[in-house]
């Protein structure tokens, strides 16, 4: 089986990053992963140079955008600057000729409407000018998450689906935010697309903690929760591109994008 298999990289040069991991994909950050502050080209030579240098080593590029975005928010001062922050990343994801921008699907307090939430990513989605598609990833935790639970994503999906840019949102399937979610990995992928009608990347990742445990903990493969071979057999049937987000940098990335490959084969 032969997919796009990379891992989550320093942003300074992506492209090398993916080359000594032996990865045909980079996924990274542009700028503080935790602030509200714009995104940030470290790239030698900006956007345009990152961009030819991607295309001529064949290194697919994704973003993902910063943690603190939560669209779905009832409190203005949240879901304001996410949204705005949001679209400055896809317009840079654009520039440096990205597959993608990954964002977590966001969550509310306990006591709010669920409701409200899915409508604000509604209206999220209708605003947003969508030059490469956004992608939606499951999250691990939180009793009121937009998009932790299968019925919860398939309220998002429905909602989101009366958005004018709904044709360019896609779905990132996260392992270990699947298994630590309370959802059967046995089962995900086909219940994930009954819902969403596709997988566009899947976020590879052993799981430190129980099954619906709601802990977003990653390690690498063969050293948590997560069977191997059903790990395995979930990234099979989505036939996605693939990245590793697992600890140990170049040396942990690089054994489990290769122990990855040796069962996929």
């Amino acid at each position: 089986m032969s997919l796009h298999i990379g891992g989550h990289v320093d942003q300074e040069d992506p492209v090398s990053e993916a080359q000594v991991r032996g990865a045909t994909l980079s996924q990274f950050f542009l700028g503080d992963p935790q602030s509200y502050k714009g995104p940030v080209i470290r790239y030698p030579g900006g956007a345009e140079a990152l961009r030819s240098a991607a295309q001529e080593a064949g290194i697919d590029l994704y973003v993902h955008a910063p943690y603190p975005i939560n669209v779905a928010s009832l409190n203005n001062r949240i879901r304001i600057p996410g949204r705005k922050l949001l679209q400055q990343h896809l317009l840079a994801a654009a520039e440096i000729g990205a597959k993608g921008v990954i964002v977590h699907g966001g969550h509310l307090g306990v006591d709010e409407d669920a409701a409200k939430g899915f409508d604000n990513w509604r209206k999220c989605i209708d605003g947003l000018e969508l030059p490469v598609p956004l992608l939606i990833e499951n999250t691990a935790g939180g009793d009121n998450a937009m998009a932790r639970r299968l019925e919860a994503i398939a309220r998002l999906w429905d909602a989101i689906g009366t958005a004018s840019g709904a044709d360019s949102v896609g779905f990132c399937l996260d392992t270990c935010h699947a298994h630590a979610g309370g959802n059967d990995l046995g089962s995900v992928v086909d219940q994930v697309r009954a819902i969403t009608g596709r997988i566009d990347l899947v976020h590879a990742n052993d799981s430190r903690d129980a099954f619906d445990s709601g802990a977003d903990r990653h390690t690498n493969f063969g050293a948590g929760q997560i069977d191997g071979t059903a790990l395995a057999d979930v990234i099979r049937a989505a036939g996605a591109p693939v990245v590793c987000e697992t600890p140990g940098g170049r040396e942990g990335q690089t054994a489990d994008i290769e122990w990855l490959r040796a069962r996929l084969a």
